[in-house]
């Protein structure tokens, strides 16, 4: 899950570079001036801009698609208590505890 939250983060700062690449253009003249003096603070905004991106992204798949889980894994803890639900042969009941 981290992993895709990583990845997700890395498209969306991309997308957000190129964008803003193309957008100042007119900047081009003054690249060197630009990142002679701010290039510390660019790398720093990039940064927390990714982090923020994702812990966003890992949040939302953790709303998302673990919606349930607990209710889900309590009901199946229950079927297995029962006895209702045939455990497969590899898996016995005294070695799960």
């Amino acid at each position: 899950m981290i992993a895709n939250a990583f990845f997700a983060a890395a498209v969306v700062t991309l997308a957000v570079l190129f964008f803003l690449s193309d957008k100042l253009r007119f900047l081009t003249p003054y690249r060197f001036l630009i990142v002679h003096h701010y290039l510390p603070a660019i790398f720093i905004s990039i940064t927390i801009l990714f982090i923020n991106l994702t812990a966003a992204f890992f949040t939302l798949s953790r709303r998302f698609f673990l919606k349930d889980t607990g209710s889900k894994l309590a009901h199946f803890d229950r079927e297995l208590n029962a006895g209702r639900t045939a455990m497969p042969p590899h898996l016995h009941r005294e070695e799960l505890n």
